[in-house]
């Protein structure tokens, strides 16, 4: 039985994963598993997709890296399909590990993949050093520090914590340490 699995990170890529859904349909998979999530955070559906497959099953994915986050996290699903005897198949890369030579393949290309994500990583950390020593990159403003003032005149109001929380929507936390700021802190 072919088992297709399709995922993407957010909810706004809805149509990345209908295309998803459409070609692994079009492959001929009886069984489709699809979820919107990010690939660090847990993968329920996938757990689910790995625990249906059955020995003789093939899973199928339209690109390597709507499955694996890394080469370990490949290397982990690859051993699990392994041990029932279920074959992987990437469509974009022609990949299918039903072959001596697909299993190669996939090895190798997993290898790059990560091996590209790692120099990514490397100049976008670049890139914000560079931002941050030319002033540019600076973080998230402090919201709840901004709104000191106000926070102080609802609670002179009498407002709770609670309810100063929820009407300027920040954390109780916030209300609290700018209530208990000295004036030199706020």
């Amino acid at each position: 039985m072919l088992i297709g699995y399709a995922r993407t990170s957010t909810l706004e890529q809805a149509a990345g994963l209908e295309a998803q859904v459409r070609d692994l349909k079009a492959l001929g998979c009886e069984k489709l598993f699809s979820e919107q999530v990010s690939s660090v955070a847990a993968r329920n559906v996938l757990e689910a997709a790995l625990d249906f497959c059955r020995e003789g099953d093939t899973l199928v994915v339209t690109k390597l890296d709507r499955l694996a986050r890394s080469v370990t996290h490949l290397g982990n699903i690859i051993a699990i399909l392994e041990g029932k005897g279920v074959a992987l198949r990437i469509v974009n890369l022609g990949v299918d590990t039903a072959t001596p030579t697909g299993k190669l393949m996939l090895n190798v290309l997993g290898g790059v993949a990560q091996f590209e994500r790692e120099m990514m990583l490397e100049r976008q950390r670049e890139g914000i050093a560079k931002a941050k020593a030319e002033g540019a990159y600076k973080g998230r403003k402090p919201t709840a520090r901004a709104k000191a003032d106000e926070i102080k005149l609802l609670a002179a109001e009498g407002m709770s914590m609670s309810a100063i929380a929820a009407k300027l929507g920040i954390g109780k936390g916030s209300v609290h340490r700018a209530l208990n700021a000295s004036p030199c802190e706020v």
